[in-house]
């Protein structure tokens, strides 16, 4: 039986194990197909830090001196209660990764990798960074450890999923190594960039004879068949066993767990989701309800991170009635539902500690015409409602959208300032227009990047609200009025979301 090693690549937030290369461990396990995993963006950022730096000032020395204590305090929950000590130690930690990168003309962080040479827009340097993996920052790790996985564990496929433009030279550049060094492998990629390269309407294969498979969607199917077995489920549970817990950068286990795929909103102008025609499949309550307790009692999570683009009513009122057994988060949509204050004592009572809401605008027009289903009335009492419980709130705002104009953003100011002291964090965004739609076609649009694998495009804004006049706003206005920076100022850096729960 064909043998598969799933490998998570550099460099995405290493706070909690790759939630989809567990689901298809899980998947392929069920199956009786034998199957690892390997997290190379921990493994990768962990040797990072721990070789010696080229450049020699004060931070670098300091940083580089204190690395095991700094990695140590970000993984005890201690660290949390002194906002100072965790924002010197990620500080520490990053400086330390960003001055490794700086040697080779990369710019290396905690969630970014951006390379002074090739971009992850164009295919050709996608292919050039296979061709180069010596180039990659993260070579002197791969080209060591990969070699010794292979020769423990012997596998005929390696997988790699890749979800973010953070990650794609590094995954060409570990592809393109073994494609040297062990070329018998067989290589297979997918995952959410993928997905989207694929589902686009220009879409034509550029990686022929660098990758055997490519998956477009959901894999776990996908790859039990390719694997030559018959599917015997539709949905399966995550395997977190394999992945080094201990290892990520957060006061313990964050259980990351997804109940649906898609959005069950799906009316949202410019969505992705929709342009991609990613259908909302959820799981049935009681299926939910058994996954969160079964792994919480296999590994009791200091924190459930709910994966769906937006939890749904009918999961909220499964929660409720059924609490998990840990403290929860996710991303929601403004619902009548969250302004009911026993419901939302029943969420707090069942561990949810925060709700990320897609609030968007401060202007009722701009949210009618992208046809986001909310009311402002009801988002102010929702905000309201979930202070007087307890739930904190991570606001999410999106800003330079066709729909708006700069006295629009103004309204989204008020109402951030008028709301201020019901919001514990805030995200602040500016649109992007998706390279293809239905809206995008109706804009005056024009190529955004100069590469073929490019999701988004440039458009002249209908009302003049152009892009550097909002980035210009944001910075010189609104995130100086003094409600807003006290917010920001207690924002978690780097991690944002991922850690905002733990300083509640």
């Amino acid at each position: 039986m064909s043998s598969i090693l799933l490998v998570h690549p550099p460099i995405v937030k290493p706070c909690e194990a790759p939630p989809g290369i567990a689901l298809l461990a899980g998947a392929l396990a069920s199956h009786s197909i034998p199957v690892s995993v390997l997290d190379t963006n921990i493994e990768g950022l962990l040797f990072l830090v721990q070789q010696a730096p080229a450049q020699s000032d004060t931070w670098t020395r300091r940083a580089f001196r204190n690395r095991a204590k700094n990695l140590e305090a970000v993984t005890r929950r201690d660290t949390y209660k002194n906002f100072d000590r965790y924002k010197r130690a990620l500080a520490d930690i990053y400086r330390l990764v960003y001055v490794q990168g700086q040697v080779l003309n990369i710019h290396a962080g905690l969630s970014n990798y951006q390379d002074g040479q090739l971009s992850p827009l164009r295919s050709a340097d996608c292919i050039e960074a296979s061709a180069q993996p010596h180039r990659n920052l993260f070579f002197s790790y791969f080209s060591k450890r990969i070699p010794s996985v292979l020769e423990e564990l012997h596998p005929e496929w390696v997988g790699f999923s890749l979800n973010f433009l953070s990650q794609a030279l590094t995954t060409f550049a570990m592809i393109g190594f073994l494609k040297h060094s062990a070329p018998a492998i067989k290589i297979v990629l997918g995952g959410g960039l993928v997905t989207s390269w694929m589902r686009s309407p220009a879409w034509t294969n550029p990686f022929e004879g660098i990758i055997d498979e490519m998956i477009d969607g959901p894999g776990e199917t996908a790859l039990v068949e390719m694997l030559k077995k018959r599917p015997l489920k539709k949905s399966f549970i995550p395997c977190y066993e394999h992945f080094p817990l201990d290892s990520y950068f957060s006061p313990g286990f964050i259980l990351p767990y997804s109940a649906s795929r898609g959005c069950y909103w799906q009316r949202c102008s410019f969505c992705p989701e929709r342009a991609e025609k990613n259908a909302y499949i959820p799981l049935s309550s009681h299926r939910v309800k058994n996954d969160l307790q079964l792994l919480v009692s296999q590994r009791p999570p200091v924190l459930i991170h709910l994966l769906d683009n937006a939890v749904s009513p009918r999961l909220l009122k499964t929660l409720a009635l059924n609490p998990p057994g840990a403290p929860w988060y996710g991303f929601v949509r403004i619902s009548e539902l969250l302004a009911d204050v026993g419901f939302c004592h029943s969420l707090k009572a069942a561990g949810c500690v925060m709700l990320k809401i897609g609030l968007e605008s401060g202007n009722q027009r701009v949210l009618d015409a992208m046809d986001k289903g909310i009311d402002l009335k009801i988002a102010s009492q929702v905000l309201h409602t979930l202070r007087r419980v307890g739930i904190a709130t991570y606001v999410y705002l999106l800003f330079g959208t066709p729909f708006e104009r700069e006295e629009d953003a103004r309204m989204t100011l008020d109402f951030t300032v008028r709301h201020s002291e019901l919001i514990h964090f805030l995200n602040l965004a500016i649109f992007n227009l998706p390279a293809y739609g239905p809206e995008t076609e109706s804009l005056d649009a024009e190529d955004f990047y100069d590469g073929d694998l490019t999701l988004y495009r440039r458009f002249r804004h209908p009302h003049g609200w152009h892009r550097h006049l909002v980035r210009a706003f944001l910075e010189r206005e609104f995130k100086k009025h003094p409600a807003v920076a006290e917010i920001i100022r207690h924002g978690p850096p780097f991690f944002s979301s991922n850690h905002a729960s733990f300083f509640l």
